[in-house]
């Protein structure tokens, strides 16, 4: 893969700003109006003061009063509106984020696409998104403040260009040692975030191994290690947390040092008086504006600061994404926050129907590895039943995933109905196939919600995909039936419940193609037949491939594809193959000794 040039955050907030330009713009204005508004103040404070010294009159105290009260009046509106407008820009914007790195997820082969920890990808969608838009949103903070300090530096130098250069002094100061931080920021925040993911990632995979821990007695020996990769942790955020808040203390601190010399220095052209020095009303729009010069420098470090902890992030998911440039993940993209979305969308009866799937010479090798398929040919016609079997190792599961594009084969072609398919993983799914992995995943929600995942399905197709699944008596003894809630990974079910849930699941989906990798491993022989019998009954058009060593599927196969060190070594019925194959004698003896009583 390509190291892509990462962008300066100046183009990243740009492309930001392009997914929502009436917004972000609403947004700039605002703010700039926000923090431009206190120089009208400064202006009638010197007013006030002058006319002070001379006599001020009642109109004078009046003018004030009622330009006071607009103002405040005006800076409420403003900050409302701002506010509101604020909220929706961030939250859409770390929301497009979210969903287009989602969404190219999705496209990614599914058996490989993110190489990265359950706990690392939570750290993208999560901390990384938010150190993004944390630059996004003070950009308008900044936008406002260097307007403003730029509208009051013009007016203190056509009060004194001496204080004003002097005002200057601390704010380069700020500007010089945000960049030389820079990067520093980067290295500091990189090593936290890795440290946070180490931990996330360790937790993730501690929880799903919770019974294996058990098992091996080796709570203590986690639990150290988890203290150790904490211990890490806490080094590494402890240190760029407290080089965020020195740089803070910095650039407040040189601010307002510098802010004290230039009052001293102002109060003394004061006291000089005449025409060289500066008058009572002059003297207190330097004290008014001084602050707003302060907090444009401020904000000016603070956003150097937080860019450059948010090109950390946009290079991680970068990575993150595999080969799409950094643009990919700030694409314009509907939310559907203001309309529903459309309901997912399942195949109807008359789809086009199922011929055959063709293989030929389909390879994939693992990278860093000799092991996967090589050269492979396979053919699967409507209404057949073509199991893939082998020793453990042997490429079976590997091969299915090629096939469905779930990995992305180095050579071959899959061919669907006699024509070529260019792209498997979007081609070999509802309603063409659909697919059960050997160990299926379900979500922490109800069995419901697990067998139609969004979908409206008909009650029908519910009902006789429970039944063909043989999970129908299951859902019977459940205390809330179909919405009985299955727990994380379905820890309240058992495995072959699991196993059936799954392949109700994949039935909802109505596919001419059913793709099974071993999942009637959890099953019991009579259990499994009963599955079989009712599928090729209830749905006789379709077609399974599925990966299997039990006697029941051997059997029952028009054809056995043998596999054995990721080639096929036999393909025929499986009477043939006893006959012909050692390798299938070897698993055939081994499935009838399996099924038979000790």
């Amino acid at each position: 893969m390509t190291t892509q040039r990462q962008p300066g955050f100046g183009r990243i907030l740009m492309r930001m700003g392009r997914v929502q330009p009436w917004r972000y713009g609403a947004a700039l204005f605002l703010w700039t109006a926000i923090w431009t508004m206190p120089v009208l103040v400064g202006f009638i404070t010197a007013h006030f003061f002058d006319e002070l010294l001379a006599g001020i009159e009642s109109s004078t105290v009046v003018f004030v009063v009622v330009a006071t009260f607009a103002y405040a009046a005006g800076r409420s509106v403003a900050i409302f509106l701002g506010m509101r407008n604020h909220g929706s820009l961030l939250f859409r914007a770390g929301a497009t984020i979210r969903r287009n790195l989602l969404v190219r997820i999705f496209e990614m082969p599914g058996a490989a696409a993110v190489e990265e920890t359950p706990g690392e990808i939570v750290s993208r969608f999560r901390d990384d998104v938010e150190h993004i838009v944390e630059p996004f949103d003070i950009s308008v903070d900044l936008t406002g403040a260097l307007v403003s300090g730029t509208i009051s530096f013009v007016i203190f130098w056509t009060i004194d260009p001496v204080i004003t250069i002097a005002i200057a002094i601390p704010v380069l100061v700020v500007g010089i040692v945000s960049t030389q931080m820079g990067g520093v920021i980067r290295r500091y925040r990189r090593a936290a975030r890795e440290a946070t993911e180490a931990i996330t990632g360790f937790l993730g995979e501690t929880f799903a191994a919770t019974q294996a821990v058990k098992v091996a007695g080796t709570e203590g020996p986690m639990l150290d290690r988890f203290m150790a990769l904490n211990a890490v942790r806490k080094r590494m955020m402890v240190r760029d947390r407290t080089l965020t808040e020195v740089l803070h203390a910095v650039f407040r601190n040189t601010l307002n040092i510098g802010t004290g010399l230039i009052l001293l220095l102002a109060a003394g052209r004061l006291n000089e008086g005449g025409s060289t020095g500066i008058s009572l009303g002059e003297f207190a729009l330097f004290v008014y504006l001084l602050h707003v010069v302060a907090d444009a420098s401020y904000f000016v470090g603070a956003f150097i600061a937080r860019a450059k902890q948010g090109s950390v992030s946009v290079e991680k998911i970068t990575r993150t994404m595999r080969g799409e440039p950094w643009t990919r993940a700030f694409e314009k993209t509907d939310l559907w926050l203001d309309s529903e979305p459309p309901a997912p969308e399942l195949p109807t009866s008359d789809h086009p129907g199922f011929e055959s799937l063709e293989v030929r010479g389909l390879s994939y090798t693992y990278p860093g590895s000799d092991n996967g398929i090589s050269d492979v040919d396979l053919d699967i016609r409507r209404g057949e039943f073509v199991v893939v079997t082998g020793r453990i190792g042997s490429g079976k599961t590997t091969l299915l995933r090629t096939i469905l594009g779930l990995l992305p084969a180095d050579a071959g072609l899959v061919i669907w109905n006699g024509e070529a398919i260019d792209d498997p993983a979007s081609a070999l799914v509802p309603p063409n196939a659909a697919y059960t992995p050997q160990v299926p995943k379900l979500f922490s929600m109800s069995l419901r919600d697990n067998l139609d995942l969004g979908a409206d399905v008909s009650d029908h197709l519910m009902n006789e995909s429970i039944y063909i699944a043989t999970m129908r008596h299951d859902v019977d003894l459940m205390p809330e039936g179909l919405e009985t809630l299955v727990g994380p990974r379905g820890v309240r079910l058992s495995g072959g419940q699991i196993q059936r849930s799954a392949s109700a699941r994949m039935l909802t989906r109505d596919p001419r193609l059913l793709v099974l990798d071993d999942v009637s491993s959890a099953l019991d022989v009579e259990t499994e037949q009963i599955l079989w019998n009712r599928l090729f009954r209830a749905r006789s058009e379709v077609a399974a491939l599925v990966v299997s060593h039990r006697h029941a599927a051997l059997a029952r196969a028009d054809r056995v594809v043998v596999m054995e060190g990721g080639r096929v070594v036999a393909v025929g019925p499986a009477a043939e193959l006893q006959e012909s194959s050692e390798a299938f004698r070897a698993i055939w003896e081994g499935a009838l000794s399996a099924t038979t009583p000790g």
